[in-house]
């Protein structure tokens, strides 16, 4: 919960050593986007803004629509002028003053309805979204805030964390969107870590995955990605550990275990599957998160009352893929190759995307994205030679 909208943490060391490592960034390449918290405010009225002039009513709406009861935080009245003059001038001092490069908004389907999107469901028609539970003054925000981004800064980057699949989101503002220029596909991770914790490997079923990758709103991109803070944070299990467990704690080595368990052996090559496929068919987009792109064996877990306050799990083990003598090093090396493949054909960028075979009997995808056909075969043991694949390209294939 944020206090402070306009000091950066001191985990990110003093506002010039911030500004540093980011034109740092800036000199390499790299692109540097905030994680930005509008959906709410912290509720603690000693060190933040709830409550600031005595009442309830300051920045925040009062009683119960001002708080939020599964986050325990404060709600802003986005009708209010000096709550726009806030946080759209919030919204301006992260660009102009730090330089970054845009924003991930955070926790927006908050935002866009009035029940905060708790306990709803959302079927993807129009009458989920557009209804008496829609929050206008927020989605009149979240507009004004992207058209200030993308006028300050015309190649901003501007992304949204929703997970009800609001249409429009990622149009224009001048065609009546939100003006998001992505939207993160959270549907895909948790499909994921659903299907480790309810299903053994051999039972997926292939048309569900490719169903849940591909469900995405014609001309509105999406980030696609295989893990999320869900998984990593907040103490449940990596994809990694849930598809390895326990044999990650002595298997991982090439000393120790010179020879792969099949456990171990089955969940690098899993992994890599499941990342390749995310990767061509998920979205416009990828995010590799915190160690996924090596396999990171654990969660990350804050100091808090309920592990003693401890500093175990307080921590990404960035040094793992460094080891020669550790499997970890497989992960990042395939993720580099992955990555150096996209670069080089650029299929996230292509409008051409047809899914040609879903084969839940056989567990085999295939589908065309760009200039590429992939073929996936998920199957737990069974090879098939000379399978016939349909295809647009009336030419010989390399592989």
């Amino acid at each position: 919960h944020v206090t402070s909208f306009f000091a950066p943490s001191g985990r990110q060391g003093t506002p010039e050593e911030l500004k540093m490592m980011i034109d740092t960034a800036h000199s390499m390449g790299i692109i540097v986007l905030m994680d930005m918290v509008h959906a709410h405010a912290s509720s603690n009225i000693l060190d933040g803004i709830a409550q600031m002039d005595g009442t309830q009513h300051c920045y925040m709406h009062g009683g119960s629509k001002g708080h939020h009861a599964e986050w325990d935080s404060s709600i802003f009245d986005y009708l209010k002028y000096e709550v726009l003059r806030f946080l759209l001038s919030n919204v301006r001092w992260w660009i102009e003053e730090y330089g970054f490069d845009g924003y991930r908004f955070d926790g927006i389907t908050s935002m866009l309805y009035r029940s905060h999107g708790i306990g709803k469901g959302f079927s993807g028609g129009y009458n989920d979204y557009f209804g008496p539970d829609a929050d206008t003054d927020s989605h009149i925000y979240l507009m004004l805030a992207n058209d200030l981004i993308h006028t300050i800064l015309p190649s901003a980057i501007s992304i949204g964390e929703d997970v009800s699949g609001m249409p429009t989101l990622c149009r224009p503002v001048e065609e009546g969107g939100f003006g998001f220029d992505y939207r993160l596909a959270m549907a895909i991770p948790d499909m994921f870590i659903k299907l480790l914790k309810n299903c053994s490997d051999d039972h997926w079923n292939v048309e569900d995955i490719v169903h849940t990758l591909t469900n995405r709103r014609w001309k509105e991109k999406v980030v696609a990605y295989t893990e999320s803070h869900d998984q990593a944070i907040v103490g449940d299990k990596t994809l990694a550990f849930w598809l390895m467990d326990a044999e990650m704690y002595n298997g991982m080595s090439l000393i120790n275990r010179p020879s792969a368990s099949h456990q171990v052996e089955r969940g690098l090559s899993l992994h890599k599957m499941v990342r390749l496929l995310v990767l061509g068919l998920g979205g416009e987009a990828y995010l590799n998160f915190m160690g996924n792109e090596f396999g990171h064996p654990e969660w990350i877990d804050f100091p808090r009352e309920g592990n003693n306050w401890s500093y175990h799990h307080c921590r990404r083990r960035f040094d793992l893929p460094d080891d020669e003598n550790l499997r970890y090093k497989f992960f990042e090396a395939f993720d580099e190759l992955m990555q150096a493949c996209e670069n080089r054909f650029q299929w996230l960028s292509s409008d051409h995307q047809y899914v040609t075979l879903k084969h839940n009997h056989d567990k085999v995808v295939a589908f065309e994205r760009g200039d590429l056909l992939f073929v996936f075969n998920f199957h737990p043991h069974a090879g098939f030679g000379d399978y016939q694949i349909g295809m647009s390209w009336n030419e010989p294939m390399r592989c």
